[in-house]
């Protein structure tokens, strides 16, 4: 974990110095002190961080948003220590892809245990995040294959295993992947269907 490079966005300049002092005794590499208002998910392409602290006295709406955005474009750990909180933005910050949430602000002796469990958190739920992507491809795949297998079972009269096999064979004869096959045929009765 050492050699992490840290963007940490803090409403106050004095207390991101201590942190950045504290960050560095620890073997991190803070590269950037951003002012809430300043965070946007452009300014965070543009840093390049690993992980993100947000030290605040309490969460904005305008900063869970940003969380938001840059949750949804460039996903990354996100530690955010606050002073004070309530239930309902505990629950939006974890919802914009927070990874920890540590009430009561920030302590130096906290920061390493609490990155440490925020990036194993992030990298569960984005292997978990990637697996339903990949469910769903699959499945949307298996739909495709169903539906072209439908087309020839109806159009030539062949049975499931037949209409698959033959399929398989025109994908094997082309060199395409049979999801690939599937909807070039699918497209092509469209067409025909239009005439």
């Amino acid at each position: 974990m050492a050699g992490l490079r840290i963007l940490l966005v803090d409403e106050n300049p004095e207390r991101a110095g201590l942190l950045s002092d504290a960050l560095r005794a620890e073997g991190y590499d803070p590269i950037a002190n951003l002012a809430p208002i300043d965070l946007s998910a452009r300014r965070v392409q543009e840093i390049g961080p690993d992980v993100i602290i947000v030290d605040m006295e309490s969460p904005s709406r305008d900063m869970i948003d940003s969380m938001r955005q840059i949750n949804a474009d460039q996903p990354r750990p996100v530690v955010m220590f606050v002073d004070q909180s309530d239930e309902g933005m505990i629950e939006q910050a974890m919802q914009a892809g927070v990874s920890a949430y540590v009430i009561d602000g920030l302590n130096a002796k906290r920061v390493k245990p609490v990155l440490d469990v925020a990036i194993a958190r992030f990298r569960e739920f984005q292997a978990l995040r990637d697996e339903l992507k990949k469910t769903k491809a699959t499945l949307a795949e298996r739909k495709l294959i169903d539906r072209a297998k439908g087309l020839l079972m109806r159009e030539r009269s062949l049975t499931e295993d037949e209409a698959y096999a033959a399929l398989r064979k025109l994908a094997m004869d082309r060199q395409q992947r049979l999801v690939d096959v599937a909807e070039a045929l699918i497209a092509f009765a469209d067409v025909l269907k239009k005439k």
